[in-house]
């Protein structure tokens, strides 16, 4: 087998390398029958699961910001593989953040290594479905552990893991993070839905039907928010900007491409080019601890940005852009995704009243 070296700062040629495998690799995904598991493969031989742990487990221990430049990266190159890592990562790193020895002794290697693959169920303690009177997903307690009954919606790589790292909701409405191996009794996981974009990422429900979890699988609680309590784990934070920003690089790059024979679009070109490096930027700042910044405005700044520097690259690509396998016409659907994945409400207002009013000043 060829040795591939790992990538181990985001300045290292092998980046460069691995980004380029990824995008052509990124062409070929588009259904949920398109598992990305070449591309998945490829990112656990160069190392890019141990960017996000600390080298005492296993980890490059990479710092805050290179995680952002990281993940642009790998953004521009193949979103929906760079969408399953976020999750995939979210998962490892709740794992490792848990303290609990059992499963990080049995799990985080397999798992920084990309040989094992797990993914996180906890759309439904945050902005999925957290508004109904009866927990989508419950756990009881038993002599020794839990049961969980009930369904996990939209996680995504579903069909796929190994572990999923999952949140359920007690009688007594306390929560509880368990790590569940997906060969437990009981777990169905849906194929996929297929979805305006990022169908390759296998989002879909899992279905739990008194599904037994031993007690040495709990990450964290009984306690009232079982995401927020966990140490050295932010909930949402800058990780969806940061894609959404990587979008509209790859967008801009074809557009800088296209500008360099073209006068009318030399522009355009320019001023987003300013635009999302400025944003780009600003999420290294942030992440580097500079508190002056407003992760929402980020939030909503990179979804306009991804949907306007899209757009744009399809009014440049012309028809050829609007043919089936092009990639600005991924790129165009791929924007729309940051409207809906993680969406707070205020922010998805901010659009609704921009699309509304923005003529209208």
């Amino acid at each position: 087998m060829q040795h591939l070296p790992p990538v181990m700062s985001p300045a290292y040629v092998a980046m460069d390398d691995l980004c380029d495998e990824l995008s052509r690799l990124a062409d070929a995904i588009s259904d949920v029958s398109d598992w990305p598991s070449q591309s998945l493969d490829l990112c656990g031989q160069r190392g890019v699961y141990r960017w996000f742990l600390p080298e005492d487990q296993g980890g490059y221990g990479w710092s805050a910001s290179d995680q952002i430049r990281g993940y642009l990266r790998l953004a521009q190159a193949d979103l929906t593989t760079t969408f399953v890592i976020t999750q995939y990562m979210g998962a490892v790193r709740r794992i490792a953040a848990s303290g609990n020895t059992a499963v990080t002794g049995e799990w985080l290697e397999s798992l920084a290594s990309g040989k094992q693959f797990s993914t996180v169920g906890i759309s439904h303690l945050t902005t999925s479905r957290r508004h109904l009177k009866r927990p989508v997903l419950r756990a009881e307690e038993s002599t020794d552990g839990y049961i969980l009954d009930g369904i996990s919606p939209w996680v995504t790589g579903a069909p796929h893991a190994d572990l999923y790292v999952v949140g359920a909701t007690l009688p007594n409405s306390e929560q509880v993070l368990l790590a569940v191996p997906s060969t437990l009794p009981g777990i169905k996981a849906g194929p996929g839905h297929e979805l305006v974009a990022l169908s390759a990422s296998c989002t879909d429900q899992v279905g739990f039907d008194r599904v037994h979890v031993n007690r040495t699988m709990l990450l964290n609680g009984p306690n009232e928010n079982v995401l927020t309590s966990a140490t050295g784990i932010r909930t949402g934070g800058l990780q969806t900007s940061t894609l959404a920003v990587g979008l509209a690089q790859a967008a801009v790059n074809f557009l800088s491409s296209e500008a360099a024979n073209r006068t009318d679009i030399m522009d355009a070109a320019t001023e987003l080019r300013q635009e999302v490096d400025a944003l780009a930027q600003r999420l290294i700042t942030v992440s580097d601890g500079d508190t002056d910044c407003d992760a929402s405005q980020i939030r909503t700044a990179s979804n306009r940005l991804a949907l306007r520097s899209t757009q744009a690259a399809l009014t440049a690509a012309k028809g050829a852009g609007f043919v089936k396998g092009h990639p600005v016409g991924r790129w165009c659907r791929e924007a729309l995704f940051f409207l809906v994945w993680s969406c707070p409400q205020p922010i998805a207002q901010a659009h609704l009243c921009e699309l509304a009013f923005d003529n209208h000043s």
